[in-house]
């Protein structure tokens, strides 16, 4: 209990320096091999793009109000002088850095619209784009409302459709990039939630992955929201075995994840002290900002 309280208080002062500094996002390598992923958003930031090795972390702050996405680049070479290309995901820049370019279907992605102050964040992971690598969204760090945990955990390429596949086996198209028909695409004559439905093909990447974008108007069960809270965006490799169509997207996240069990609102039952250390904190959260708006008014 004492570790998980000594959580708890580490993200609330995280939470007490948002306010001024941003959301952090923290990238988690989980594959057995090295990924480069990408960012794309504005305002922009200082990296669009970087070498992540397996087993490996690293962090970025984005500023308020931050609307973008980002994804991982698959199977790059890139020579000493940082130019090269990538087998999937790849944004076309010819560098690491993607330099305000988004990723090359199929790929994977997480998007993002921070709220500015106390208006909710808007988070998802699509498939609209195609897939090429298991990816996980959890939010951390205090923040307030659903906050669920997202993402598609299940081996997509393992499963994918002949006429849908990529890069040798590494990557499944969506039936848009693969046919680029208004019905698959939801254009033109389509281009409503009445008149574009789920295809077979949607169907397929819902049932494996029920949490994540599936075809453009998949809003009712693909978006989340949190208020004042981190990030982390964590790859797995496509070689995970993952049961698909059991729903259990937040179940395959790690057994007794306490960033999984913190995020779905788990993880103070029975926990007496832990809350209220959590209401004391609430509380100094509330006194300091109110605090610091005074200052500011002043």
């Amino acid at each position: 209990m004492g570790l998980f309280c000594n959580m708890i208080l580490s993200l609330a002062l995280l939470f007490i320096s948002k306010g001024v500094s941003g959301t952090t996002f923290t990238f988690v390598n989980r594959c057995d091999y090295t990924v480069w992923p990408g960012i794309l958003g504005s305002p922009k930031w200082d990296t669009t793009g970087f070498e992540l090795t397996k087993g490996n972390s690293r962090s970025f702050q984005a500023p308020t109000g931050w609307s973008g996405r980002f994804w991982a680049r698959t199977g790059c070479n890139f020579d000493a002088s940082g130019h090269g290309s990538c087998s999937t995901g790849d944004c076309g820049s010819g560098e690491i850095e993607c330099a305000g370019a988004g990723a090359i279907p199929p790929a994977t992605l997480a998007e993002f619209t921070l709220g500015s102050g106390q208006a909710q964040d808007f988070y998802d992971v699509s498939l609209v784009d195609g897939y090429n690598l298991p990816m996980i969204v959890e939010a951390i760090g205090g923040g307030s409302g659903t906050c669920a945990p997202t993402g598609c955990v299940a081996n997509l390429n393992r499963q994918c459709p002949a006429e849908l596949r990529a890069a040798d086996g590494g990557a499944c198209m969506s039936a848009c990039e693969a046919f680029g028909t208004p019905e698959y695409c939801c254009k033109g004559e389509y281009n409503s939630p009445s008149a574009c439905a789920p295809s077979v093909y949607s169907q397929l990447f819902k049932s494996a992955c029920p949490r994540s974008y599936s075809y453009a108007y998949d809003d009712a069960t693909s978006t989340f929201t949190c208020t004042g809270a981190d990030y982390t965006v964590t790859q797995k490799s496509s070689t995970d075995s993952s049961r698909p169509g059991t729903g259990a997207e937040a179940t395959a996240l790690p057994n007794g994840s306490w960033l999984a069990n913190l995020a779905t609102g788990g993880s103070s039952r029975g926990q007496p002290f832990c809350a209220l250390l959590q209401l004391a904190l609430i509380f100094s959260t509330v006194s300091l900002s109110f605090s610091f708006l005074h200052s500011k008014g002043g």
